[in-house]
């Protein structure tokens, strides 16, 4: 009898974990990023090649006006913006603007800190990542002196995204 209550009781528990570790398990469902520095189609194709090898990645898109790529991801994912970052860095180019579309409770992760505007309640929220190597050098010199009070912001820790919400 002790041993069958023991069983049920571990299994309860076991059923929570597997039902929070499904809950915290915030997801990114597409990227929008706009690289710099393209001058042709190649250019465009080498980057496109670069996101598409990334394994959580289900399509690319590519607007070859804009040099955006619109990147949808798997269900299910556990990717962050520094593996995009890097590939389209392996291209041999750079992120100018970086557009996350996720589950809101992204936030509740520690690599995100929110250094503007307001989540609302809704099925995902939309939020642009401000950090260096996610934003223009221009643009990152003129957001340093605006979040110039905000300690993290100005260390550049390439773990740590700054973000502006949005929607």
């Amino acid at each position: 009898m002790k041993n069958n209550k023991f069983n049920k009781i571990r299994l309860i528990f076991t059923l929570i974990l597997l039902i929070s570790a499904t809950v915290s398990n915030a997801q990114i469902s597409k990227i929008e990023l706009r690289a710099t520095g393209l001058t042709c189609s190649m250019c465009s194709n080498a980057i496109f090649k670069q996101l598409e090898s990334i394994s959580e990645v289900d399509s690319v898109e590519t607007d070859l006006n804009t040099n955006t790529f619109i990147v949808f991801l798997k269900k299910g994912n556990t990717i962050n913006p520094k593996t995009f970052k890097e590939k389209v860095e392996k291209a041999g180019f750079f992120i100018g603007v970086f557009i996350v579309t996720a589950l809101p409770e992204i936030l509740d992760q520690s690599i995100y800190i929110l250094i503007d505007g307001k989540p609302k309640k809704q099925a995902e929220i939309k939020f642009q990542v401000l950090d260096k190597g996610y934003v223009t050098e221009k643009e990152f010199k003129k957001l340093a002196k605006t979040y110039k009070d905000i300690a993290t912001y100005s260390t550049n820790n390439e773990n740590d995204f700054h973000i502006k919400i949005l929607n």
